[in-house]
């Protein structure tokens, strides 16, 4: 396999958070990822922060690249100051 092709994933298939961010960061951090490459595997990326947030992954483990840690940084703060998409609604009896 290429390492500017995309995992293709199995429409059935539920691949684990870690495993999706991890691969995509790897290819987002080799110089020789094609630009259209990384517009695709930038959003894939981005969706895994809040089930990764949730579990705890960045407070046990460091991003080592500074651009990345960055970036991720930043998308991460925007989780946390944006409005939920939804709420939980309580219903009183």
């Amino acid at each position: 396999m290429s390492p500017f092709e995309l995992t293709p994933l199995k429409p059935a298939s539920n691949p684990c958070p870690l495993e999706t961010f991890v691969a995509c960061a790897h290819q987002m951090l080799d110089p020789a990822t094609p630009e259209p490459v990384l517009c695709a595997i930038e959003p894939r990326l981005l969706a895994q922060l809040p089930a990764l947030r949730a579990l705890g992954v960045f407070e046990l483990f460091a991003i080592r690249d500074p651009g990345l840690r960055a970036w991720l940084d930043d998308e991460l703060a925007k989780l946390v100051t944006s409005p939920r998409l939804f709420h939980v609604m309580e219903t009183h009896e």
